[in-house]
């Protein structure tokens, strides 16, 4: 760990889309860090970063980044398959770590890293649930704590995407876009998702070949709760992100455009944001900084292994519901026993 006067110097692993906005968010955005690596199997991509940046070096291997002198913790990026290695390098290497959801892709290898986790008996990961450092998103669950409009009996939650990239898949819609509404419902709830049940209406005619686009995903929840969510991947005209609390004593919403809502011409209207990086660029930033803060006292913040285990295994009963040729079945989700160090 660094001294309190030194950057922390940062491996970034894995620089596509989020990966090179992230290096960007480092280098540019947040204090007290500096991208010392980064890494990618791509040795030109990775360069041409490293290049752009004073004291920043290439890899193509996690672990030559990971051995570095400058590196003092790592972001990893990758895609989600890749993470479990990775993870395990760094927690091998005892090295603060910020990874991407997902923590890894299925339950099994999640509990291997939360295994590794355990046997150095302190926290070293978090996990990317952007949503939870959200303005808004922090407004609501403010609200929901302090007990004014009672218990929360339902979430309505709502996922709108522009398009989906070509090699996007069924099981893609629930681990890699649901999951973030899996995550914010345990976090906004305080508790465990007890069961899983995907509904498919017609798909859209602007779905690929294969894909059942949208999907309306139901919750059940530790407390009786029931938590909906509309996903879909293809609406056409841009990012939208909702949700929607019904409590005892009333409701409340967010995610509605912020404006500016302009009226000419005899219309009203204003802008959507294009895609989630620009939707969450404020979520992103706070969530990174929080890292890098906690990381310089030494300890760790936000999401952890644990939620990245549970997110993993919601997933897989959301896939396995999605899959049954039956029509709503419902899959309830297997969890262990909340180890010591997560509670």
């Amino acid at each position: 760990m660094p001294p309190p006067q030194r950057a922390l110097g940062v491996a970034v692993v894995g620089t596509g889309k989020m990966g090179a906005d992230h290096v960007r968010r480092l280098h540019d955005v947040i204090s007290g860090a500096r991208v010392t690596a980064v890494v990618d199997i791509e040795a030109e991509r990775a360069k041409s970063l490293a290049d752009a940046i004073e004291g920043c070096t290439a890899y193509t291997e996690p672990a030559a980044a990971m051995a570095a002198q400058d590196v003092d913790a790592v972001l990893i990026a990758s895609p989600g398959p890749a993470h479990e290695a990775a993870l395990l390098e760094a927690l091998g290497r005892d090295l603060p770590v910020l990874c991407e959801k997902p923590l890894t892709p299925d339950a099994a290898s999640a509990l291997r890293v939360l295994e590794a986790e355990q046997r150095l008996g302190h926290r070293r990961v978090q996990v990317g649930f952007m949503r939870r450092y959200d303005a808004e998103y922090l407004r609501l669950k403010r609200l929901l704590d302090s007990g004014e409009l009672g218990r929360t009996l339902m979430l309505h939650h709502r996922h709108r995407n522009l398009s989906m990239p070509p090699w996007f898949t069924n099981e893609m819609l629930i681990n890699d876009s649901v999951v973030h509404e899996m995550d914010v419902t345990r976090w906004l709830l305080d508790q465990e998702i007890t069961a899983v049940t995907v509904h498919k209406p017609a798909p859209t005619a602007h779905a690929p070949a294969g894909m059942n686009d949208p999907q309306f995903v139901l919750f059940e929840t530790e407390s009786g709760a029931l938590v909906d969510v509309e996903i879909f991947g293809h609406c056409g005209y841009g990012y939208q992100v909702h949700a929607e609390a019904v409590c005892e004593r009333g409701t409340v919403r967010i995610g509605d455009e912020p404006g500016p809502r302009v009226s000419a011409d005899g219309r009203w209207g204003g802008r959507i944001t294009p895609d989630y990086v620009e939707r969450f660029e404020d979520a992103y930033d706070r969530e990174v900084q929080a890292w890098v803060d906690a990381t310089r006292r030494g300890g760790i913040t936000g999401p952890g292994v644990w939620d990245g285990y549970a997110a993993a295994a919601v997933c897989e009963a959301g896939v396995r519901s999605q899959r049954d040729e039956r029509k709503g079945h419902r899959v309830e989700v297997e969890l262990i026993e909340r180890p010591a160090l997560y509670r």
